[in-house]
């Protein structure tokens, strides 16, 4: 039985990193989440389906304000990918739709192909990804009996590392680590791995150890959080995620104001603002000589 709501003052603002058990969606997290923090100022970043578990971004109070911002552009996932079967969805929720022996694929071969899926790549994502098609879900399409065609995109795969190679009859598991940019499809690795080899591919386990900066040794399960609830503060969720700029108190009281700060070489993106007490204040974006607030956490 679950604990009732957390009662008393607003809990404090910041990231949890939630440590996701396979079964619920990211939204039932925050939706678990609003209970355990007592409040419904949480929001997630960083998707994850069903099927995987792993790290999971979470803000809770101003900390939601952060999520846009954060530039969760890598991800490292642990995963196994099993050869010599195809299924709907790419994974091993979906119906499988064909299979072959995969027990005679040499090792040189595969080598060769997970090669072909490392680097810059295009790809086409999985049929039952969440990308709208005419405004409407992939999956969504798929599950009314529509064949769907998705266009291929870029993406950047920088590891793709095969750990153990196991063969189930005339299956072959393999379990890998992958790391990826932002929309890379696990799945789809695992779907056009097979297809190259000519046995078809999906994943049976997906598991995320890192999005961004965060790392699943700084997740806590839900249960965890339930017997003792505990945020990553603003600050420093802000610390490892942007570049830092401290300021002058004249300078603080300024940009909680949302003034502008003169530039200090820092183009490119949104800086993260502290003042003299390393209080954080604000994101900027500096551009043409001038740092102009694009959210302000203070006041």
């Amino acid at each position: 039985m679950s604990k009732p709501r957390r009662t008393g003052p607003p809990p404090p603002d910041g990231l949890v990193i939630v440590d996701k058990p396979a079964g619920l969606t990211s939204h039932d997290v925050v939706g678990r989440m609003r209970r355990i923090a007592g409040t419904r100022k949480v929001g997630h970043a960083g998707t994850l389906d069903p099927m995987a578990t792993g790290a999971l971004v979470i803000g809770v109070e101003k900390a939601t304000r952060l999520l846009g911002h954060l530039a969760l552009t890598e991800k490292t996932y642990e995963a196994t990918i099993r050869l010599g079967q195809s299924t709907v969805t790419d994974d091993a929720e979906g119906e499988v739709t064909a299979t072959a022996s995969a027990s005679g694929v040499p090792r040189e071969d595969l080598d060769k192909g997970i090669a072909a899926l490392t680097g810059a790549i295009m790809q086409v994502p999985s049929k039952v990804s969440a990308i709208k098609v005419d405004g409407k879900r992939s999956y969504a399409r798929v599950r009314e009996g529509e064949d769907v065609e998705l266009a291929a995109r870029p993406v950047t795969v920088s590891r793709f590392d095969v750990h153990d190679v196991r063969h189930e009859g005339e299956l072959l598991d393999l379990d890998v680590t992958v790391t990826c940019s932002s929309g890379t499809y696990i799945r789809a690795l695992a779907r056009d791995l097979g297809a190259g080899l000519g046995v078809g591919g999906h994943l049976t386990m997906l598991r995320r150890t890192a999005v961004g900066p965060y790392t699943i040794d700084r997740a806590r399960t839900l249960e965890q959080l339930e017997e003792s609830f505990a945020v990553l503060p603003i600050a420093d969720a802000a610390a490892a995620a942007f570049p830092r700029r401290d300021v002058t108190a004249e300078e603080a009281r300024l940009v909680a104001h949302g003034g502008r700060l003169a530039g200090a070489g820092q183009e490119g993106g949104p800086v993260a603002v502290f003042g003299p007490d390393g209080a954080f204040l604000a994101l900027v974006e500096e551009k043409n000589g001038q740092a102009k607030p694009i959210a302000v956490f203070v006041g």
